[in-house]
């Protein structure tokens, strides 16, 4: 089984308009709702590929019950903490001339909450996948991805983390069996600006002598790089497509990759999860799953 952790998931409140005037009245000509959070969108797309998965996090107030309820319609089972006090978040984007949002806060988890998690956490079996990607709220540790890969040390449980900075760096000694910079978060890291795939490749490798197992790195109009476990190096293009949103096209390479590595082939999970990607910018919401297959063939 596959497991996803969103720690603050939110509603996506999408509002088209011709433009958009500051400080006065202004009129939708279109609107779309999202359920999402990065280990969501995974969960989503997951879904799409015939992969069963389930979302944990926390969840609270009519927010968290809309998210909840509006994901299992979509076929991902679900074990939120439900918490007590505040309700998850919306996210307003405006889409106008230029790209406005207001991302909204977020409840506060308390150590009640987040033991409830760890929890849910130690019941995970030999063989599952745990998939951590997205931010951490200001009332969590930040060092929330260490500590758990840390507490599941030693377990046949094959980690993914999509994280940038010290979240991802902190938990490269616990093997993650994926991780997913950009090559600019990937520059950051090392205080480097990346130019060439070469170079790109040279940084990777340091990531995976860090510990871990594959190094997938997508470099945007240039397709992906990925190292894998077994020591090769692969790279694939880009789908051809006109790009109408860039939200979760990250999280979608993630499913797909995991989808596809089910049989240990990295070459095809790098393939599927680029279609996957690439589904999801070609599109107004999430990859569906015949866009994903109709791009994979283009590789």
């Amino acid at each position: 089984m596959v497991y996803t952790v969103t720690f603050n998931p939110a509603i996506d409140y999408v509002v088209y308009t011709d433009e958009m005037a500051v400080g006065g009245v202004n009129r939708a000509r279109d609107e779309k709702i999202y359920f999402g959070g990065k280990g969501i969108n995974v969960s989503l797309v997951l879904s799409e590929l015939g992969v069963k998965s389930k979302a944990l996090g926390f969840v609270a107030g009519f927010t968290g019950a809309a998210i909840e309820n509006g994901i299992r319609d979509k076929g991902v089972e679900t074990d939120f903490v439900h918490l007590e006090n505040g309700f998850s978040r919306i996210n307003v984007k405006i889409k106008a001339n230029d790209e406005t949002e207001l991302n909204g806060k977020g409840p506060d988890i308390d150590d009640k909450s987040l033991n409830e998690l760890f929890k849910k956490l130690d019941a995970l079996s030999d063989g599952d996948t745990l998939v951590l990607a997205g931010s951490i709220p200001n009332s969590m540790p930040s060092d929330i991805y260490r500590i758990i890969l840390e507490r599941l040390e030693g377990r046949n449980i094959r980690t993914v983390v999509d994280a940038t900075k010290d979240l991802l760096m902190n938990v490269l000694k616990y093997k993650p069996f994926l991780i997913k910079p950009n090559n600019h978060e990937l520059g950051e890291m090392f205080g480097v600006t990346l130019k060439t795939t070469d170079e790109i490749a040279e940084y990777a490798a340091k990531l995976k002598e860090m510990g871990a197992r594959n190094v997938l790195v997508s470099m945007a109009g240039d397709g992906a790089l990925l190292l894998d476990e077994n020591g090769k190096t692969h790279i694939c293009g880009v789908c051809k497509g006109t790009v109408k949103n860039s939200v979760g096209a990250g999280d979608s390479m993630v499913a797909g990759f995991i989808a596809g590595s089910a049989k240990g082939d990295y070459e095809y999970a790098l393939k599927l999860g680029t279609a996957a990607g690439g589904a999801t910018a070609f599109s107004y919401g999430l990859a569906e799953k015949d866009e994903i297959f109709k791009l994979l063939e283009q590789l």
